[in-house]
């Protein structure tokens, strides 16, 4: 049979011109460059910093610009060339650092720095209720400033994972620092805490049973004290019981237990979380004069106003008074002692959290997409979306989902 005469068409489509060509679109992205800046802690006894070098890195390989003020991680050992090195970039105004999109700190913003963000500007911060003011929440609504807290950001299982990481340095360090003034050089009772062969163990009451209460317990339990764990929430109690291998005594804060256990304890730990804005005064000034002489409180709760009422706010320059001869130790960020892993700490969480923002498109849409990050928004474009802080400081209240239904 002879062979079909070929038309040519076969050999010019096999050049390809008029085979169908696939090609891969550009999907449209919700991913938006942000501009974080890092500014430097200006309080006196802050020694962390927004986030570290590695953390930064992990930003600008995402396609944002991280700007960090000169010096800025001087205290928790991280030098501006490690930072530069990472891709971001140092800067020696502190004007130009608080002009960022996005403004990531330890401490709140001053009125000062507040004065020097731009208006619409968000700034992520811890936000110490025990040391806020009017005049604080007066200049966020003046350059409708969006706040987020770190004690109020909430992951997807309604934890709290900053005050989680803190929480668990500070229960690991209030141990060594109730032994060091318990020390007759410090002017404590001159006791160790723990015990040795034939002498009793100090005696150790904890107030609160959340992550401080355990690490801290787990801490002095270690060294031979005596624990004895306080809360009113039962579920809190028979899950710290259970962590630690029903090593320590609980019981419920209101009972006759707590006021016959103060008279002969040695350390007592104040580690009470907020409830509606205020840490609650668990041990009234009446209680705190029965102690032993010597003795030591340390106040973990001080940042949101402290749960004994003698204590007041100290520092880490002079971290320490007496109050019917009872050494008090109210620092409100104990964690900073230690500001290297504190900093490392903080950065593991608010690294994704900003990842997240991007890939939303933006703080309002991770608001209005993440209901779990909502919590942490305490002022949004300057009006407070926090009850329990407008009815603390008598401002007004804003509805965040019905600002956002507006919004869209």
């Amino acid at each position: 049979m002879a062979d079909k005469k070929k038309s040519g068409f076969e050999d010019l489509a096999k050049e390809g011109s008029l085979y169908p060509q696939e090609k891969l679109l550009k999907v449209k992205s919700g991913n938006k460059s942000l501009r974080i800046c890092i500014p430097t802690e200006v309080s006196l006894q802050e020694n962390r910093v927004g986030l570290t070098p590695a953390a930064c890195g992990i930003l600008v390989n995402n396609d944002h610009e991280v700007c960090v003020e000169q010096s800025a991680g001087e205290h928790s050992n991280f030098r501006d060339d490690e930072y530069s090195e990472a891709g971001g970039q140092i800067l020696y105004s502190n004007k130009e650092v608080f002009e960022g999109d996005l403004i990531v700190k330890v401490e709140p913003p001053t009125i000062e720095e507040i004065n020097l963000m731009q208006p619409g500007s968000t700034v992520m911060s811890a936000i110490q209720l025990g040391r806020a003011n009017t005049e604080y929440f007066e200049a966020l609504r003046k350059k409708k400033i969006t706040a987020i807290g770190f004690e109020m950001i909430e992951d997807k299982v309604r934890g709290l994972p900053i005050v989680n990481a803190m929480s668990e340095i500070a229960g690991s360090m209030v141990v060594p620092i109730a032994a060091k003034l318990l020390s007759s050089v410090h002017g404590g009772r001159g006791i160790i805490l723990g015990g040795i062969t034939g002498v009793p163990p100090t005696r150790v009451v904890i107030l609160g049973a959340g992550t401080v209460a355990e690490y801290a317990a787990r801490a002095a339990i270690g060294l031979g004290a005596e624990v004895r764990i306080f809360d009113n929430e039962i579920y809190k109690l028979r899950r710290i019981k259970h962590k630690l291998g029903n090593q320590a005594f609980t019981s419920a804060i209101d009972s006759i237990t707590l006021i016959q256990s103060l008279k002969s304890t040695d350390v007592v730990i104040g580690a009470v979380r907020a409830e509606k804005g205020r840490a609650r005064v668990v041990l009234t000034e009446d209680m705190v004069a029965n102690m032993k002489p010597g003795s030591v409180i340390i106040d973990v709760s001080i940042d949101q106003g402290g749960c004994i009422e003698t204590s007041r706010i100290t520092s880490h320059d002079n971290p320490t008074f007496r109050e019917y001869d009872v050494i008090h130790y109210c620092v409100p960020n104990i964690a900073s002692r230690a500001a290297r892993t504190a900093t490392t700490a903080l950065s593991n969480i608010l690294t994704p959290i900003i990842l997240k923002i991007a890939d939303a498109g933006g703080i309002d849409e991770m608001i209005y997409s993440h209901k779990w990050f909502n919590a942490g928004v305490y002022s949004y474009k300057g009006s407070i979306t926090n009850l329990a802080i407008a009815k603390k400081y008598n401002l007004p209240f804003k509805d965040l989902s019905l600002l956002l239904a507006a919004r869209f």
